[in-house]
Formats: C-alpha cells, sequence, structure tokens
C-alpha cells in the first residue's frame, strides 16, 4: 500500500493523468482495474479516473510495490548547460529570450541540450526544482519557437502557472510581436495578410493558399514596414492566428520570403544576402488580460523587449532605399501592436552562465493610458 497527499503542483488534473505520469511502471489496464475494484481511493472513498484532484487529497493505493519503483539515474537535464538570458523572473515565471540555433525541447538528434533542459539545469541549482518531491510536475515552457528562430519563450515553475497561461494563451489575452527581414519591397506599409495554411507532416513544411482546401486553415498575419532598404524591408509583425512556420510561409507567398530562409527562401538570394538563418525575431510580449489572472494578476499591463536581435544591425549597415517621388498625400500611420522599434531601443536582460551565475537587472515596463 501506497499513501500520497496531493501537493499544489499536482491539484486540478485528472486522477488517471496523475497516476500516469506518478508512476509509469503502473499500466493503463491495471490502473482502471484497480479503480474499478477500489483498490485506489481517494479521501477513503471510491473515486472515477476522471476525478479532479485537489490540494490536500489523500489518495490510498493498494497496489504492489513493483507499481512504485521508478529508475534511478541520473537527470538528463544536468548534462544540459544551465546558461540563460533571462529577460525577466519571478516566483512563477521566467521569460527567456532564445538565441537561433537552440532547440525548445528534445529531439532524436539533440537529446540532452534544449531550452527546457537548461530552464531545469538552473532551477535545480537554485533549489527551486527538486525532481525527488515533485510526483508529476516539472517546469515547462508555455509557448514555443522554431530552432532557428529568436526570441521570448516563457517558462512556467509551478503548475498552476502553466494552467493559467496556457489559459492566457488559448484566449489570445497577450500580444507577441516579431521583427523580420523580407526579400524585396512591399506595395502596401501596413496590412492584413489572409489565406489557407495546410501542413505537410512527412516534409515539415507547410503550403499557402488563397482558397480554403481540405485539411487546410485560415490564417491571418498582420504586419507594418518598419525601414526599407535597397533590396530587403524590416517589418513587425503580429500573428491573428499561430500556425506552424506562419510568418515564413505566408511572406513567401506573396513573393516576399524572409533573409536567410532555406526552406522557404531562394539559395541564392540567402547566399548573398549572408543572413545565417532566417531573420526572424520574437521581440516583444505584452501581457493583456480581459479575464482573471489568478496568482498572475500582476502582470496584467507589463510588456517585455528583447534585446540584442542578431540581424538589425547587418540590415542597417545596407544601402538606403532611394526615395522614390509621389504625388500622393503621405499617410499618417497608425498604432500597430502597441508599440514601434525605435533603431536604439533595448530591455535589460541578464545572463546566467554556470561558470559565473552572475545575474543583473529585471525590466517590466507598465503600459499607460490602457483602455
Amino acid at each position: 500500500m501506497k499513501t500520497v497527499v496531493i501537493a499544489e503542483n499536482d491539484a486540478n488534473q485528472r486522477l488517471d493523468k496523475f497516476l500516469t505520469k506518478s508512476y509509469p511502471n503502473l499500466p493503463q489496464s491495471m490502473l482502471f482495474k484497480s479503480i474499478r475494484k477500489k483498490d485506489i481511493k481517494l479521501n477513503g472513498k471510491r473515486c472515477e479516473i476522471s476525478t479532479r484532484l485537489q490540494p490536500g487529497d489523500v489518495l490510498n493505493l493498494y497496489l504492489k510495490d513493483e507499481f512504485f519503483q521508478k529508475d534511478e539515474r541520473e537527470h538528463d537535464f544536468i548534462k544540459a548547460p544551465n546558461k540563460l538570458n533571462i529577460l525577466y523572473e519571478d516566483g512563477n515565471l521566467m521569460l527567456l529570450d532564445k538565441k537561433p540555433g537552440l532547440i525548445v525541447h528534445p529531439d532524436e538528434n539533440y537529446h540532452f541540450d534544449s531550452l527546457i533542459a537548461r530552464v531545469k539545469h538552473y532551477l535545480y541549482e537554485k533549489g527551486e526544482y527538486l525532481p525527488e518531491e515533485e510526483s508529476s510536475f516539472a517546469p515547462a515552457l508555455i509557448n514555443r519557437i522554431d530552432r532557428n528562430t529568436g526570441g521570448i519563450v516563457m517558462a512556467a515553475k509551478n503548475a498552476e502557472t502553466l494552467r493559467i497561461m496556457n489559459e492566457k494563451v488559448k484566449k489570445r489575452e497577450m500580444h507577441k510581436l516579431y521583427l523580420c527581414v523580407v526579400c524585396g519591397h512591399l506595395p502596401e506599409k501596413e496590412g492584413l495578410l489572409t489565406g489557407y495554411l495546410e501542413k505537410n507532416e512527412a516534409q515539415n513544411r507547410v503550403y499557402i493558399s488563397k482558397k480554403p482546401k481540405e485539411n487546410a486553415k485560415s490564417i491571418r498575419t498582420k504586419y507594418r514596414v518598419l525601414e526599407e532598404r535597397t533590396e530587403s524591408s524590416l517589418l513587425e509583425v503580429e500573428l491573428l492566428t499561430g500556425r506552424t512556420h506562419q510568418i515564413r510561409a505566408h511572406f513567401a507567398s506573396i513573393g516576399h520570403p524572409l533573409a536567410g530562409d532555406g526552406k522557404y527562401g531562394k539559395n541564392y538570394v540567402n547566399k548573398k544576402a549572408g543572413y545565417p538563418y532566417q531573420a526572424l525575431y520574437s521581440y516583444r510580449l505584452i501581457f493583456d488580460f480581459t479575464s482573471d489572472a489568478g496568482i498572475l494578476n500582476y502582470l496584467n499591463g507589463m510588456e517585455f523587449t528583447a534585446q540584442d536581435v542578431w540581424f538589425l544591425e547587418k540590415f542597417r549597415s545596407l544601402p538606403l532605399l532611394e526615395p522614390r517621388e509621389s504625388t500622393a498625400e503621405p499617410r499618417q500611420k497608425r498604432p500597430f501592436g502597441k508599440s514601434a522599434f525605435p533603431a536604439n531601443e533595448k530591455a535589460e536582460c541578464r545572463t546566467v552562465s554556470e561558470s559565473t551565475g552572475s545575474q543583473s537587472s529585471r525590466s517590466g515596463e507598465r503600459k499607460k493610458n490602457r483602455t
């Protein structure tokens, strides 16, 4: 028999999910049979597989000890560096400035070093994540970006934060703005692109069409041209739908692929431009909650900007675009995404490394005159 008291990080999940994560040696068939035969009781009473656990609940498991055994081995995340570029951190949440080239989750080719492994290693060293004391929770990423895309990634330190932030992402109660360099010049200096995106899993790429197709999902991409050079343009982009490779594929579909994009761009153009990765960065995050955020209400109205967007210096070193003569009245620019990107704007960021452990200040800006 084993008795388990449900902690905060284990609450608000189904009984079967908790048991599956906590005891991987317990077969699903045995789990369901044990619940049905009352060999698993919650607070001394019969329970259902769909029962939601609450803090302080007591589980009694009348099962063989072999089902409770866990492999005694070194944690894989220890093998990853604990170096992180931390934009903001508090007791619940971390905002990380991920650099291009680092994957967010392990895959078959890069098993040990990933952003989430670095987060776990960092929190383990701080004593904020102790796997032996957790039944089912581990620090988790709230959003993800491609390996060769840089920018802000959110990480949850506890289960309540993960639950709340996942809901806020789903309800789109935050704004994520991107910077990118595209080839050529767009005829409209700001606009909304629409279309339909179909994902090909086997090829790991997507295809864009103007008309609805079976298995294709609608997409909307809002953009504004910030600066122009002779052969390229710097854009600020907001995704109104969040699909795989949406920015990269959408601009490529209208003849303006991202500079350095080997998948959706043109190799001879990329070779000439000299960008090692696609010039895309998730550079600004704004929390704009319209419903209760529980323990995270204090984040509402805060915004964060990543520093050192790697391709800006190279882009701004290119020759300026010659101004074109026009008899049309100049248009007044409208605010977009609640912010523009001044040439020298930076946010404070601290880098934590395994060698120095140095930290610099956090940064968060309150939006003013919110309506």
